[in-house]
């Protein structure tokens, strides 16, 4: 049943020394301003704070974005304040409450505490909410002072939508009084719905499978606006934790703003999930969408970045037409808390709000020595020191947490018994970064900081269904990383300093070796120069590769979206698009491992040369692992330039 929450004001009044909204100024008898603000994506950011990298940051925090809150307030006659889901999971203060602190029934959650300090009105369910399982959302959900609506999120499914039995109210009936410009108050009634992803069925299958169906996010609307029509619902808001996609409608659909915000009878469109910002230029060329009006089929919509990095604002100037109220004109836009400046650093925009901060501080705290406290063990060294010229066990970690993660997304689809891959590159790798700018986490205890070491960018996971040829091109590819070397010759350079060492992927599951003395096939933008190839002996468990076999591919949304321009990794070829950032997936890798065991095995070689050596420069700190090096011949040759070491090796 839904959900009806009487108010007779809204939260915030106008503030006389504050310049109003031009609606509020424009609005005269029977009309009324009316603004909304979302939140998205907020993955318990309250404190601007990367606990990763345990250190403050400016770009993200609930905190911050509450300043931007309390302005808007400010500055209207009526207002709402929306959040439209991922709010329970996504940094290690969700872990460390899922994992440590536990949520019985009767406790209370950080981020929840947060939002009921700021006085959020509603709120609807993201896909990252099932990821601790069905009795940790729901006792963090008793906590809220406001409502949390889902309206495709079944525990019953009946014959339509509208006989289904759901997990939490699929929507919300608000009643409230507006201020009309004349200062007389109208009452009116506000429909809420909330919608997530129906992929949430394969991501947390192991939670919610027998538990809880989903149901498609635009067939389930279509059931239930003209119901909260008939209840009177005079201006209806879908909270749609679903991204900005194709402007058709398929079944079953993950991003499906655009024909969800073509229903009649939905009035305005708070979306989400995609991490990033509409109105912006993310969204320019997208059918069914005009940035430049912050409309989705017409209809005002929003997406509010992620982690608290913007607010989103729809204003609505509404008319009174008899006895209910319409939309008369709308503007969209999304406030950022931060700036990025050209020279890459951040200016903050906006201070945090103490009272938000003061509402999660002991579980900060109490964060904090989670994240410094260790969450495993690691029984080999993980650095990075000779990743570009040797397979290496800081990129083994990350290949093996992809390899578990993407084995248990493929139980159960139609990609199942596919061989999984996993590619993976080195970041932390001298270069420009200097002769420090390593990983290099002692085998024993590891942290959960130390995975930022690990991963250095908020990826999110994703795989690609390719072909064994595909594999040798996208191997290729990677083998760009080095310079041509003639045979026979001594001490010639190896690393091609103009290729990023984020674009060396190793793919684990395959076998193989790299023959220098061949050209690269790519040059350093991916494209083809060269008709030669240098991966030989390329072999899948012990016999050459079959070039039409199909493999899974595990990486990252970077990669499969074609960053870095590696053959086979596509938006076309892309099977899944996970919900989970790899940082994410290797500390739960290690948690649930207990003792990782990371040790690279040396499934890719440089082919010999006889009589040929070439030098390298890494950091000074690497003399104590060069001699545990596999599959490659390592010495010193003295000194580098800017404090890096030079090595040598013998091909």
């Amino acid at each position: 049943m839904p959900f009806h929450v009487n108010r007779r004001t809204f939260l915030g009044t106008t503030a006389s020394f504050i310049a109003l909204h031009p609606f509020s100024v424009r609005a005269q008898a029977g009309q009324a301003h009316l603004r909304i603000m979302e939140t998205t994506d907020l993955h318990v950011h309250v404190y601007p704070y990367d606990y990763y990298g345990d250190r403050p940051v400016d770009t993200v925090g609930l905190a911050r974005t509450a300043a931007l809150i309390q302005d808007v307030r400010a500055e209207s006659t009526n207002s709402l304040l929306l959040d439209n889901g991922d709010f329970l999971q996504g940094n290690p203060m969700g872990d460390y409450i899922a994992y440590e602190r536990g949520m019985a029934e009767g406790d209370s959650h950080p981020v929840i505490n947060a939002m009921n300090a700021l006085g959020f009105d509603a709120s609807t369910l993201g896909n990252h909410e099932f990821n601790y399982g069905l009795n940790f959302l729901m006792n963090s959900l008793n906590g809220a002072d406001f409502p949390v609506v889902c309206a495709n999120v079944v525990t019953e499914m009946g014959a339509s939508p509208r006989d289904d039995t759901t997990l939490v109210p699929p929507y919300v009936m608000i009643d409230r009084m507006l201020t009309d410009g004349a200062g007389e108050e109208h009452p009116i009634r506000i429909g809420l719905i909330g919608f997530v992803p129906p992929q949430i069925m394969t991501w947390d299958r192991r939670h919610l499978e027998g538990n809880v169906q989903a149901r498609d996010i635009v067939e389930t609307a279509r059931a239930y606006i003209p119901q909260m029509q008939e209840e009177g619902a005079e201006i209806i808001i879908a909270l749609s934790h679903s991204g900005i996609g194709a402007a058709d409608h398929a079944d079953g659909m993950e991003n499906a703003a655009i024909p969800l915000a073509a229903l009649a009878g939905i009035d305005a469109i708070l979306t989400g999930h995609s991490h990033l910002v509409f109105p912006g230029t993310d969204y320019t060329d997208f059918a069914g969408v005009d940035v430049a009006a912050g409309t989705i089929m017409g209809k005002p919509g929003v997406m509010a970045g992620f982690w608290g990095s913007h607010m989103g604002l729809v204003d609505l100037m509404l008319e009174r037409d008899g006895n209910t109220w319409r939309i008369a004109s709308h503007t969209s836009e999304a406030r950022p808390i931060s700036r990025r400046e050209e020279d890459r650093s951040v200016t903050a925009l906006v201070e945090s709000v103490p009272m938000v901060l003061a509402a999660v501080e002991a579980d900060h705290e109490a964060t904090l020595d989670y994240v410094r406290a260790e969450v495993g063990q690691t029984d080999a060294s993980l650095h990075s020191y000779f990743a570009l010229v040797a397979d290496d066990p800081s990129v083994q970690i990350v290949s093996n947490a992809q390899t578990w993660y993407i084995e248990q997304m493929m139980e159960g689809t139609e990609h199942e018994g596919l061989p999984i891959l996993s590619a993976a590159a080195p970041f932390k790798a001298g270069g420009r970064g200097g002769p420090e700018y390593y990983t290099d986490v002692a085998a024993g205890p590891i942290a959960i900081k130390n995975v930022a070491d690990l991963y250095l960018y908020p990826n999110t996971v994703r795989a690609v269904r390719i072909t064994g040829a595909q594999v040798r091109e996208w191997l290729e590819r990677s083998a760009g990383m080095f310079n041509q070397i003639n045979p026979g010759e001594a001490d010639q350079v190896l690393l091609n300093p103009d290729f990023p060492s984020y674009n060396f992927d190793v793919i684990d599951g395959v076998e193989y070796q790299i023959d220098l003395s061949q050209p690269s096939r790519y040059d350093n933008d991916g494209v083809v120069v060269s008709d030669t190839h240098r991966i030989i002996n390329l072999t899948f468990d012990g016999t050459p590769i079959d070039p039409d076999q199909e493999f899974i591919v595990a990486t990252n949304n970077y990669r499969a979206g074609g960053g870095g321009s590696f053959p086979g990794a596509s938006p076309e070829t892309t099977v899944f698009e996970g919900p989970d950032t790899n940082r994410d997936v290797i500390v739960r890798y290690i948690v649930e491992q207990g003792t990782v065991s990371p040790s690279a095995d040396a499934n890719w070689t440089f082919a010999p040369m006889e009589g040929t050596s070439v030098l390298f420069d890494t950091g000074p700190a690497a003399a104590q692992f060069m001699d545990a090096v596999e599959g490659v011949m390592i010495e010193a040759a003295g000194d580098g330039p800017d404090g890096f070491a030079r090595y040598r090796i013998t091909l």
